[in-house]
Formats: C-alpha cells, structure tokens, sequence
C-alpha cells in the first residue's frame, strides 16, 4: 500500500511511519524536506518519499490512502488573529487540496483519513459524550474543528472516509506530556482549577494502531473518538503523574494564572470533555492501555 500523508513530520505522523515502515511505502508531504530527510535516515528511499506541494506528486504513482494529519500546532502560540489564520489554513486549505485531487482524480485511493480532535465538541462539563452528541459547545476550537471536517466530508462518496477526532496523545518523549511533567517531576503539579474538568487521552501506541486498523477495516467510515475508554478529571490525572515520579500533587494552579499565560488557549485546559470511544469499540478495535495507570506503567517503567 502507498499512503499519501500530510503532517508526516509531526509528532502522530512520525509514529505512524516508524511504526508502519516495514508495511507500506510513503509519500510525505513537508514544508522542509531536509529537515524531513534527518527526521527519517533510518527509512530506505524506496520506501519513503518527500515532497513539498502537492502537484509534485508523480502522475505515474497510484496511491492507495490518504492520511491527512497537516495542522499547525495548536497550544504553540498565543491566538491572535494572525495566528488564528495559520491554525485555520494549515487544516482547511490542505484539506481542500487533497479533496480537490480527490475529486478530480488526479488521485484515486480507496481511503481518505483526515485528522480532527475531540476539541469540536468543545467544553462538555462531566457529561460522557460520544461520537452520536452533536449539541457542540461554540467556542474557536469547536469552530476550528468542526470546518475541517466539514471540508473533509465533502470527498467524493466512492473514497471510504474517516475522521479522527484526538483526544490527549500520551508519548514520554513528545507530545503533550512531556510539555507538562516537569513540575511534577520536582513535586510542584498538581490539578488546575478545581480539577475537576476531564481529561480524554489516548496512548500514542494505540493511537498509531488505531489509524492503522481504521485503515484496514473497509467497513469503518464517518467519525471516530480515538481516545481510550477511561477519560479521568484532572485531578485523577495529576495524582496520577505525580505517583509516576513518587511524588505528590499538592500544589493547585489557579486559572487565572493560566488565563494571564495562555490567553484563550487556556480554554483548553481548564475546560474539558468527557469523551468516549464507542464507534471504536464496536467496530472491534482492543486497546491496549484502557486505564490511565497501563499508560503511565508503560510511559514510566
């Protein structure tokens, strides 16, 4: 199988390919090829290749999925409107190419899986939601989220199409917790608020699986959770973490703090939803680190 995949160079899109190198051959598409060059040495050429604008794919080359990650990092920055206009065009308009390459046929794959996250939902209080809840909280991640999928529902309907809404990727060298641990390493975490916002999270092991599964299953389409069956609050998740460096979770950090740091991206951290993973479950997919202490224990060990 051939798999064009944008976003390639992130951190989901790095797991994915190291996991699956030995399986399918890979077109990646990356603002820097160098740099995606040094990301992947270990990659034979004949396995993976890089381009840097969608046109430069090869006439001749069939590919057989689409796996559509491209997004600027969400959390980096404050959102300003200049940066609230990168967040949207590096989601919407690569998702209106590959759809636009799509219909025309200028390729033809069998699948299209294109990257969302469980921010659509929005704020959601203790309420367990699913993939069947559409009363969405209007807030700019919602927005953000939920016209990305609307652009990536518009794919022709002979191409099998996914969406994959993420929760919280657990990596210990990438990714969210390893921008958070460190105050937890030295005993200062602890839970944000009240704590009492959930958390929905997924280990990026079950996360690369489950792509790679939805992938394969041709009777999978339309959205999907990918996050593990047991969200936690926030207070759960900081005893948790601070357990895994035999410390305590004494300390609290007001929200205002996080207001006054982080602007309206703390909106995502001090809110939270409750989100569970049933279309997954039900179309046969096991995870293998259901409980937040089998993430930690394999995280930490």
């Amino acid at each position: 199988m051939h798999i064009l995949i944008t976003g390639g160079t992130g951190f989901i899109g790095q797991a994915f390919i190291n996991t699956f190198q030995a399986d399918y051959d890979f077109t990646v598409l990356t603002r820097d090829i160098s740099n995606a060059k040094k990301i992947f040495p270990h990659i034979s050429s004949n396995n993976i290749k890089f381009i840097s604008q969608l046109h430069e794919l090869p006439s001749a080359v069939h590919i057989d999925a689409v796996i559509n990650l491209a997004g600027s990092p969400i959390m980096d920055k404050m959102w300003t409107a200049k940066h609230k206009h990168i967040l949207e065009s590096s989601r919407w308009e690569t998702t209106q190419h590959l759809v636009d390459l799509i219909s025309t046929k200028t390729i033809t794959p069998s699948v299209f899986i294109s990257g969302s996250a469980i921010g659509a939902y929005g704020r959601q209080d203790d309420t367990p939601i699913d993939e069947k809840h559409i009363k969405h909280y209007p807030e700019y991640a919602s927005y953000l989220c939920e016209h990305w999928e609307e652009i990536a529902r518009t794919t022709c309907a002979s191409v099998r199409t996914i969406i994959l809404r993420t929760g919280i990727v657990l990596d210990k060298e990438k990714g969210a917790l390893k921008k958070m641990e460190f105050p937890f390493k030295l005993g200062l975490g602890g839970p944000i608020g009240k704590g009492d916002q959930y958390m929905s999270w997924i280990h990026i092991d079950d996360m690369v699986a489950a792509i790679n599964y939805l992938l394969q299953e041709q009777s999978a389409h339309g959205t999907f959770n990918l996050t593990a069956p047991t969200p936690v609050t926030n207070t759960e998740f900081s005893h948790k973490l601070a357990a895994s460096f035999g410390k305590k979770a004494r300390l609290t950090t007001p929200t205002l703090i996080l207001r006054l740091l982080l602007g309206e991206r703390s909106d995502l951290i001090i809110y939270g939803q409750r989100v569970l993973p049933t279309r997954l479950l039900e179309s046969g997919f096991t995870f293998h680190f259901d409980t937040l202490e089998q993430a930690f224990a394999a995280i930490y060990d």
